[in-house]
């Protein structure tokens, strides 16, 4: 039996949160230091820096807030998902390394991917919902 503390709906708002927090946090940091996130940008080698810059700050902070708020929560989601998974085959190349940075980079990739499954199976739960109304 699961004790009814957990099944609190604000129970489940704070672990979307917690998911979100990183996407919150460097969208937040980006946007409050736009020189540092276009510096970003083309330290991984996108252009234009600038736009793009722009476009991460949107797609984190807009796709958090949709999740948070359960507005379209599984489009939310599946953006976060697809976009760690870009992010995270540009900046953990582990392939390309050796050495300890190898294998920090190696773990912050599999980290990643395993954060891309938490918001797939987020957006799976939520379609499941909107499947029932």
């Amino acid at each position: 039996m699961v004790p009814p503390l957990l099944r609190a709906p604000w129970v489940r708002w704070v672990c979307l949160l917690l998911l979100c927090s990183a996407y919150l946090q460097g969208g937040f940091n980006k946007l409050t230091d736009f020189n540092a996130a276009i510096a970003e940008m083309q330290h991984f080698g996108v252009a234009p820096a600038a736009p793009m810059a722009a476009l991460v700050i949107i797609g984190e902070l807009g796709a958090s807030l949709m999740i948070l708020a359960g507005f379209y929560r599984w489009l939310g989601a599946g953006y976060l998902a697809v976009f760690t998974v870009m992010a995270t085959l540009m900046a953990n190349r582990f392939w390309e390394m050796s050495g300890p940075e190898r294998f920090s980079a190696a773990n912050g990739f599999f980290e990643h991917l395993g954060l891309a499954g938490a918001f797939l199976l987020v957006a799976w739960l939520d379609l499941q919902d909107v499947n029932k109304e």
